[in-house]
């Protein structure tokens, strides 16, 4: 197992996918060049919504079509399944597709054909039939559990899941929101936490909430230690950790080059993931004035700290023992 670690200054998700990308790329060329399959069926763990839904799936069939192409070999038929919870909005996926497979086809009008489609449901339970996966990708999704634990672990279901679902000698490229410390309280692990849970008490105290709301209320968020993740991993014991990259990332200036302060625009890539969630639990109606209080205590906050961000990224290799039932 390769071990490196990373660090990057004024950072974001951004320099995240690209330090990952060198690991799914090595990782699907491994896979590729291993036996030269003419149809791969490749998977995206928490595809989201919007222009980055195809990305991770576009990567990876860009570099076997370099490869294939370097080698004078065919093209691939590629079947592609996007996963998210049934309340994404896949169709707004869908509705792009067109456009996507049109720029596929003037870049290359004999490549690899793709076929696209959803999978709706929960990434820690069964997804797809037994060994029909050859590929898995998922970027920086599995800090959601599936429920409220007391132990405050990883889930291991999803190993467990796509253990029976991928083929033997099969890929998985996972990147974690993590933590550097074993103390999961530690203050640059739960401060975006904190600034909410603030901002959510402002609305209560201006009656916009009751406080019965936020106290009967769990963000099921948690990030892990490496020593958690790898714990998980050897507790499953059908994969094999091929390789393992700690990346962490300096945040960036207090105002951007945009002049957009750092608080506000934390609060509203935080609005981003967590509208959809607490629109349910607190209404529409509260969601502009939540965030607008959560964009203050941010930048209170990065006024005085600039806080350090921690991620794994995990390259995993399905071996050849048998999966346990769960």
């Amino acid at each position: 197992m390769e071990v490196q670690a990373i660090r990057m200054k004024e950072g974001d998700d951004k320099n995240i996918i690209l330090a990952s990308r060198e690991i799914v790329k090595e990782a699907i060329l491994d896979l590729y060049c291993s036996n030269f399959p003419e149809r791969l069926n490749i998977a995206d763990m928490g595809c989201s919504t919007g222009p980055n839904a195809m990305l991770a799936i576009s990567e990876v069939m860009n570099v076997i079509d370099q490869k294939r192409r370097e080698l004078g070999i065919g093209p691939v038929q590629f079947q592609c399944f996007l996963n998210d919870l049934p309340w994404n909005d896949f169709n707004t996926i869908f509705t792009a597709l067109p456009e996507f497979h049109e720029k596929r086809l003037n870049k290359d009008p004999k490549g690899s054909s793709c076929f696209v489609e959803g999978m709706p449901g929960s990434f820690y339970g069964r997804l797809f039939p037994d060994k029909s996966i050859d590929f898995v990708v998922s970027s920086s999704s599995l800090h959601w559990l599936s429920q409220i634990k007391c132990d405050f672990i990883p889930d291991i279901h999803v190993l467990k899941s796509r253990s029976k679902e991928i083929v033997t000698g099969g890929r998985m490229v996972l990147t974690i929101i993590g933590r550097k410390v074993d103390d999961p309280t530690e203050e640059d692990n739960c401060f975006q936490w904190d600034c909410m849970a603030n901002a959510l008490m402002d609305l209560v105290s201006e009656r916009f909430l009751e406080e019965e709301m936020i106290d009967s209320y769990n963000i099921l968020f948690y990030p892990s230690s490496l020593t958690e993740v790898m714990n998980v991993i050897r507790g499953d014991g059908t994969f094999t950790v091929d390789r393992l990259e700690i990346i962490e990332v300096e945040g960036p200036p207090t105002v951007g080059t945009d002049g957009v302060r750092k608080g506000d625009q934390w609060a509203m890539n935080l609005r981003a993931v967590l509208e959809p969630i607490f629109i349910d639990h607190f209404g529409r109606e509260t969601m502009d004035a939540l965030f607008s209080r959560a964009a203050y205590h941010f930048n209170e906050f990065f006024s005085i700290r600039n806080p350090k961000f921690t991620c794994f990224v995990v390259s995993l290799v399905r071996n050849d023992r048998k999966s346990s039932d769960f």
